[in-house]
């Protein structure tokens, strides 16, 4: 089974597949780590890490793409994390390799990141891995970024879990979700 967790940053996807490597014991591919292994190797594959994120999404696509076909081939379970995860990307994978992947997307309400973004979003970016630069996003960009993966993924009618009120109570629905698709 290959399980794909995409949506916005900082919400909580390489924390999320780290608890599932725990859980399951199917490894986890950061897709952040594939992007800066690609650009480290290859100045010329096309991507930096200040590209926006739909140019580095559609750049490593083919890649993952191919893993994920591969790792259902094989029979190997897997969980794929990032913010390059699209729904419209993932929809186009042929049917029998769909009925092998669990894929949603995390956001946030917009009151959500209104009331939490300081305090809690940006707080806890680093939960699971340090990132070596500074913070970027600003509250009105942040908010146009979630607004966008929510709209997507309604347009491709992708499984998305917005976060609203509880962010512990509310992820835990998630991880009960995985649970339940994982033993369909």
């Amino acid at each position: 089974m290959i399980i794909l967790i995409g949506g916005v940053g900082y919400a909580g996807k390489t924390f999320m597949a780290q608890k599932l490597l725990e859980k399951y014991h199917y490894p986890y591919l950061s897709i952040d780590h594939l992007k800066m292994g690609l650009y480290r190797a290859d100045i010329d594959f096309g991507i930096t890490p200040c590209d926006n994120t739909e140019h580095i999404g559609d750049k490593l696509w083919p890649i993952l793409k191919g893993i994920i076909m591969t790792n259902i081939e094989n029979k190997q379970n897997l969980i794929i994390e990032g913010a390059y995860l699209f729904p419209d990307k993932v929809s186009e994978l042929p049917s029998e390799y769909l009925a092998n992947i669990v894929s949603f997307y995390l956001g946030f309400s917009e009151e959500y990141i209104k009331e939490n973004f300081n305090s809690q979003i940006l707080e806890n970016r680093c939960a699971i891995e340090a990132r070596g630069y500074e913070n970027e996003d600003t509250l009105e960009g942040y908010l146009q970024k979630n607004k966008a993966q929510k709209n997507i993924c309604e347009k491709h009618k992708a499984k998305y879990f917005e976060i609203k009120e509880d962010y512990q109570k509310e992820i835990e629905a998630v991880y009960s979700w995985i649970d339940s698709e994982l033993s369909k």
